[in-house]
């Protein structure tokens, strides 16, 4: 039984185990040197909160995801950035969705308007999740990162959480996982 819930001090580690391969040995990220606990730590549990996930299977970490800013600069603030990452045993399963599922559900709760992805090209899989849950191409960068010995475009997909865009937004409201459902 997989179980999704929010992210706690106690999964860092787990976490770094399924993002570990992804810097090792793939073009998806342009990360080229592997987080330590405590990086990964400081990423999750900074000011201003920001929904981070994870599936747990069997008392493991079998994947996560996260909503991260979009940019710094302040009119950027409806927008954020997310990512999914899974361990290689549960590639396949429906897990990217269900992660995606609640992390979208978590971020239009808090009053964020856009979602933004940006997947390393070809990545088929990738694509095909994001287009499940929504997302569609709004552009590619060419030749945007260099990584284990070639040059990687990148395509970002965006998905709106809302018809029509509020003249007088709110701001959107932090992540307080004490307040986030415990399982789901």
């Amino acid at each position: 039984m997989v179980t999704i819930r929010a992210a706690r001090p106690s999964d860092t580690a787990g976490i770094r185990a399924v993002y570990a391969p992804f810097v090792a040995g793939s073009p998806a990220i342009f990360e080229e040197k592997l987080p330590t606990v405590e990086g990964l730590h400081a990423r999750m549990f900074t000011s201003p909160r920001r929904p981070w996930l994870v599936a747990e299977a069997g008392g493991e970490i079998a994947g996560y995801a996260y909503a991260s800013a979009h940019h710094a600069r302040a009119s950027y603030r409806w927008s954020v950035d997310t990512s999914v990452y899974l361990a290689a045993v549960h590639h396949r399963r429906g897990l990217g969705r269900r992660l995606y599922d609640e992390l979208i559900a978590e971020v239009r709760g808090l009053g964020y308007l856009n979602l933004y992805a940006s997947i390393t090209l070809p990545n088929a899989a990738s694509v095909a999740l994001h287009t499940a849950v929504g997302f569609r191409p709004v552009g590619v960068f060419p030749h945007t990162g260099y990584k284990l010995g070639a040059w990687h475009d990148v395509g970002w997909f965006g998905l709106p959480l809302v018809d029509e865009h509020p003249a007088d937004p709110a701001d959107p409201r932090p992540w307080l996982p004490e307040g986030a459902p415990a399982t789901r």
